[in-house]
């Protein structure tokens, strides 16, 4: 029986205002609320409640039997609860069904994994307990930042508790390999990898209306006949794209929510199921892969170019966590803010030379200067707090006194939950 899951990323950073030189030191809020509710409020109306709606229906009409997933990052999460909070009551609704999934990311959309491992593990766990808060849910599966993924990120997951990653199914991975099986990590067997079919996915994403396109004009019926075309052994197809694509980058008058809406009804009728991710990462790995390399559906080449391939973007990412350490010491919750906010991976696209232009900022020069400015101030902040006169020893110290300290909490908090648990069955 062939399978279909359908992952929708909603991620959007707040937006940082323009920062000069000379407020460095004496300004110390960076971003600009207004044009930050202007976009998220946007995205909701022309995009996300919209499709949460044709969701809705969707579960409602297929009994149950259509199944989905979201990857929905800790910036957007604020930014939902703070500005538009009837996004979070949509995001519940369809929790409550049991037929959606809210898979684990990192909190900021950083790139964590590859320069600060404590770092990323921190922010995971932040996401997942933001995902628990909000809707109840504890996913098995991880969904990286740009869905980057190696072998080292392999040993990651599998020691924070993820069964299954997500990742691009490149032409340079895979090989002759088909993106539509279940696979194993080569560097950690016990982590399955579930790969994104990019060109069904970037069809519907970009080509949808576009009528030069071959497939044009695409429906449900031909949509699922596409998927039944497939050779018979490839049984799990991963269709994963912004939500942005239903209202904006395909806007409502081509159809695309009535197009998503029918899919199920002609792909059930055809023996086509659907699966959440943790759902498809039960299936058997077929073979196993090796990422030695980055691997992320970003451009051409499918790794982190766009985001660290200059000698700007370089440098801003190595200022910023040169001072990891000292900032996992403060307890400032204004500076932990901004430290998650100046991770944000958009930070670093803006500074990519082929995006200028496409951008708030008129250069990628601009775009650096103003961060590196804000980063000026961020740093004095911390520099105040643990300076850099503290010997590197006597930092480890601390931080190796405050994790002990963090693991014995929580192994009573769970002696607790243990305790209570026997006092209420012996009280049945």
């Amino acid at each position: 029986m062939k399978n279909i899951c359908f992952c929708f990323q909603m991620h959007a950073p707040f937006r940082m205002k323009r920062y000069r030189f000379f407020d460095i030191g004496a300004d110390h809020y960076y971003y600009e609320d207004m044009q930050s509710e202007d976009q998220v409020q946007y995205l909701a109306s022309t995009s996300y409640l919209p499709l949460c709606q044709t969701l809705q229906e969707m579960i409602r009409l297929s009994r149950g039997k259509f199944h989905c997933a979201f990857a929905i990052s800790g910036e957007m999460l604020e930014m939902f609860e703070q500005f538009v909070p009837e996004m979070i009551d949509s995001l519940k609704a369809l929790a409550d069904t049991k037929c959606v999934e809210f898979v684990a990311m990192p909190y900021a959309y950083s790139l964590a994994s590859q320069y600060d491992a404590n770092e990323f593990a921190a922010q995971v766990k932040q996401h997942v307990d933001k995902i628990n808060e909000l809707f109840g849910q504890k996913s098995t599966t991880l969904c990286n930042t740009e869905l980057l993924f190696d072998d080292e990120l392999a040993f990651k997951a599998q020691k924070l508790g993820f069964k299954t990653c997500m990742t691009e199914g490149s032409k340079h991975l895979l090989s002759w390999k088909s993106p539509n099986y279940v696979y194993s990590a080569a560097a950690s067997p016990k982590t399955k990898l579930l790969l994104r079919n990019a060109q069904v996915s970037d069809s519907l994403a970009f080509l949808f209306s576009d009528s030069s396109w071959p497939g044009y004009p695409m429906d449900a019926e031909k949509f699922t006949q596409q998927i039944i075309d497939l050779p018979k052994e490839e049984d799990l197809v991963n269709i994963w794209l912004g939500a942005e694509t239903f209202g904006i980058r395909q806007q409502a008058a081509t159809g695309i929510f009535e197009f998503l809406k029918a899919i199920p009804y002609f792909a059930l009728e055809k023996e086509i199921g659907f699966l959440t991710p943790s759902e498809a990462g039960k299936k058997a790995a077929v073979d196993s892969l090796a990422v030695p390399f980055a691997n992320t559906w970003c451009g051409e080449a499918k790794d982190l170019a766009p985001f660290v391939g200059n000698d700007l973007q370089q440098e801003a990412l190595n200022k910023l966590y040169a001072v990891a350490e000292r900032v996992h010491l403060c307890q400032d919750k204004n500076l932990k803010r901004d430290w998650l906010h100046l991770q944000v991976a958009d930070n670093f696209l803006y500074m990519n030379h082929i995006n200028a232009g496409n951008t708030h900022y008129e250069s990628a020069y601009d775009a650096f200067i103003n961060y590196m400015n804000i980063l000026s101030d961020f740093l004095q902040r911390v520099e105040e707090q643990y300076p850099t006169t503290i010997e590197n020893e006597e930092l480890n110290g601390l931080l190796k006194t405050i994790n002990n300290q963090n693991q014995e909490i929580e192994e009573l908090q769970e002696e607790i939950k243990k305790l209570r648990a026997r006092k209420a069955a012996k009280a049945e």
